[in-house]
């Protein structure tokens, strides 16, 4: 399991300070992240900082999903090209 870290710090102004292509897995897991850019539109998989499994359907290309999360499944997403926002 990743370690966890509070991705909205006090003093935040609410912009990414970095961002990572996600290559989804249904095994890896990532840094919890504050957003996934989708690049190209279609269903998100993500398993959330809380590890509930999510599925954001028919996301539209350059949408930004503010959600924490760890992963992106491989299995049932779609959308390509997700970039994940820290």
């Amino acid at each position: 399991m990743a370690v966890v870290r509070n991705p909205f710090a006090a003093g935040d102004n609410g912009a990414a300070d970095d961002a990572v292509a996600i290559t989804p897995s249904d095994t890896t897991y990532f840094a919890i992240c504050r957003a996934i850019y989708v690049g190209v539109g279609g269903d998100v998989v993500v398993i959330t900082a809380q590890d509930n499994a999510v599925t954001f359907k028919n996301a539209a290309s350059g949408t930004v999903l503010p959600v924490n999360c760890q992963r992106v499944n491989a299995t049932n997403t779609t959308a390509t090209n997700l970039i994940a926002l820290y």
